[in-house]
């Protein structure tokens, strides 16, 4: 039996040059992924589909521009160290919440977005109760949205960029993209993000990213509450979270 022609292209390989392509955030649209997969446009677009119906990639509906899926992330951070980044930080979470009263948040970065991976409410009676576990929100809104967003590289910052300005224009009025630059500035400068009144009004947060083995920011802690529980604690919600953060990433170390 004579060996398989070399210039045939499995259908797994096809795939994975889809894959490969979509891990550079640049390329999101079709003719950009085609071209870089060394495919025509009708195969692409047909494993496209099929990656998205498995939960692979993801595809805007308004841009029409693709991106990868939340199957790819729970890969990565399967195989981040084999750390389990929730189980890790749930203690943190019920400790910040049983001090501080407020909803305490655990969130991590998903292309242009952040993601509510977990959450824990405090015994104070008015709660930030408009985020829940499986939420999305452009990088930059919220508070541990912001502090994701305030620690990315430039290049990385400039790629999620327009996605981000778009979501702020049609749905964060009240935060503009120089508001959302002049926040990430403060962050780094302060060492942690805080907002107030751009989810919900008289409502903000205060959080702080927590590093993976490689320095990258693999989530982000962060207490939600009304503006004047935010404002008056600022300090004490700062330490608090990056003493927490850091525990986290300790538990880690020995892994990296």
């Amino acid at each position: 039996m004579s060996s398989q022609d070399p210039t045939i292209v499995s259908a797994t390989k096809k795939t994975c040059r889809v894959l490969a392509a979509l891990s550079d955030r640049r390329l999101c649209r079709l003719t950009d992924i085609a071209r870089n997969a060394a495919l025509d446009m009708s195969t692409t677009l047909r494993i496209l589909k099929e990656l998205e119906s498995e939960g692979f990639v993801e595809r805007d509906p308004v841009s029409k521009e693709y991106m990868l899926g939340p199957q790819v992330y729970a890969l990565h951070h399967a195989m981040v160290a084999g750390l389990d980044v929730r189980s890790l930080a749930r203690p943190a979470l019920i400790r910040l919440a049983r001090r501080f009263g407020d909803t305490v948040i655990l969130s991590v970065p998903m292309g242009w977005e952040s993601v509510c991976l977990d959450l824990c409410f405090g015994d104070y009676p008015i709660r930030a109760n408009y985020l829940e576990v499986g939420s999305r929100r452009p990088l930059g809104v919220g508070a541990g949205s912001l502090a994701l967003y305030s620690v990315l590289a430039e290049n990385e910052q400039r790629t999620v960029l327009p996605m981000v300005h778009q979501r702020l224009t049609a749905r964060y009025p009240r935060f503009s993209a120089p508001a959302l630059d002049a926040a990430a500035q403060r962050a780094r400068e302060r060492g942690h993000a805080m907002l107030l009144d751009v989810v919900q009004e008289k409502m903000g947060g205060l959080g702080v990213a927590v590093r993976g083995p490689d320095g990258r920011a693999i989530a982000a802690l962060s207490v939600a509450a009304l503006n004047e529980r935010i404002e008056s604690r600022e300090g004490e919600l700062a330490q608090a979270l990056a003493v927490e953060a850091r525990q986290i990433e300790q538990a880690w170390m020995p892994h990296a």
